[in-house]
Formats: C-alpha cells, structure tokens, sequence
C-alpha cells in the first residue's frame, strides 16, 4: 500500500503537448516586444516658449554674477563668458532663446580648433536609410518588433504562438519569442498578466476552430532578432507604422496597449 503511494507521489509525468484549446477556441500567446525611447524627444514650439520665457524671467531677478571669482582676469574663458554674456543680454529684448544665443557665439577658442564642442545629431544613419530593421531608429519614440509569417493569419503579426496544454502564459510567450526571434536579445517581461486580447471566429461553415491571442508585454535592452523557422521578415516599428503593417482588427485590439511615445 505504501509503495503504491509512494510511486504515485514521486512518478514522473511526461508532459502533454497537445494545443490548449477552450471553448472551441485555440488559445495563443504573443509579445509586444519593445524598445523604449533612448534620447529625450523634441520639445513643442509651446514648451520652448514657455521654458524661454521662465529662463528670461529669472535672469532678470538673479543676483549678478561675480566673474572675478570664477574666472582670471585677461584669460581666454573670461573673453568667452563675456561674449556669451553680451548674446544673452541682446536677446532678452527679444524673442530668441538665451541657450540658442550663447550657443551661437563663435568663440576666439574654437576659431583656432581648440575646446570646440560638436553636438551629434539626433537622426542616425539607420534613419536616413529607412531601415526598419534596425534598433538605432527612431531614438525619440518607442519601437515594437512584428514579424512576418507567410503561412499565418494576419502575415504581420507580433511573434506568438499556440499555447500548449502544460504551459502557463507566461512560459509560452517566452517560448515563442525564442522561436521566432532566436535567443540573442537580452529580454525582461513586464509581468506574468497579458495586457490585451483578440479573438477570432471561426466560420460556421468551415467547422474550424477560432482562436484567442494574449498579449504579454516585454522589454529588448540588447541583441537582435535572428528569425526562426517561419519568419520570414521583421520590422522595429513605431506606434503610426503599425498601423500600416498589422491588420486593422489585430491593431485595434492592441492600439490602447502602446506608448505614445
């Protein structure tokens, strides 16, 4: 008796693979793989007069600066604060910005190469080359990766797959994720609840069963995607982008989902 009980305590299941279907409806797991915004975005023709305004304001109730503390009398640094100093002062009566005034002061320094400051800009080469495919794009906005599964209902998709009747949701969307994007992206899923969902019927008259997609959410911090068996394309797009990719039922289902950002 014991060791009938003992073998039913410690026997090893083999576990099921068979798809988890509900209801006559197959349930799939799919990621909403993003890149998070890496530069801060441009400020609005309101912001940048509002934060004028609030720096011009405030330079007419400061103290003035004491110059001979902070810089020797003659050297070079004291001419070019002077300069910077004299734009800023034109421009208060004005509609220029301060910032952009005392940047736009040729400096005795960089007229020789020296001390000379370069900004980057903030449109990269993958920018000018439209390439969707990469992830130093659009560094102002969030990207999300969908793939393109010729066999598959919409062709445009988010990576996902059939759940199998053993996993959480949670594992599948991993699982998935490797599968059609390999396992080079150094990835962190928000959580272990899906954000949103979409149902699809099945037609009567095909006696098919209809599916239901769950959506998880994830984070990309490095890699890339290395397509799997059944991909045979990817993109990194931005919120209005997949609106031209994706099925319209299959975005709206998720468009609430997304950044504005």
């Amino acid at each position: 008796m014991l060791n009938r009980v003992a073998k039913r305590l410690f026997a090893t299941v083999a576990p099921s693979q068979a798809p988890l279907v509900i209801r006559n409806n197959s349930i799939n797991a799919s990621v909403i793989l993003s890149r998070a915004p890496q530069i801060t975005r441009d400020s609005t023709p309101f912001e940048r007069a509002y934060f004028d305004y609030r720096e011009k304001l405030e330079r007419q109730h400061a103290q003035s600066f004491p110059t001979e503390f902070y810089f020797k009398k003659g050297s070079l640094a004291e001419r070019r604060w002077k300069e910077e100093e004299a734009a800023r002062q034109a421009a208060m009566s004005t509609e220029s910005s301060l910032t952009a005034a005392a940047t736009d002061v040729k400096h005795e320094l960089e007229d020789v190469g020296l001390n000379k400051i370069a900004k980057t800009s903030r449109i990269t080469k993958a920018d000018e080359e439209k390439n969707i495919k990469s992830l130093d794009r659009a560094l102002q906005r969030t990207l999300y990766l969908v793939v393109h599964k010729p066999d598959a209902s919409p062709a445009w998709q988010f990576p996902q797959g059939q759940i199998d009747s053993s996993e959480y949701l949670h594992e599948a969307a991993e699982r998935q994720l490797k599968e059609d994007c390999g396992s080079d992206m150094d990835v962190w899923f928000v959580g272990r609840q899906p954000v949103s969902h979409f149902k699809e019927a099945a037609s009567r008259d095909s006696g098919e069963t209809g599916s239901k997609t769950f959506f998880m959410k994830a984070r990309v911090y490095a890699g890339q995607v290395k397509p799997g068996k059944g991909v045979s394309d990817y993109a990194w797009l931005t919120r209005e982008e997949l609106a031209d990719y994706l099925a319209p039922e299959y975005y709206n289902a998720i468009k609430e989902s997304l950044s504005d950002l």
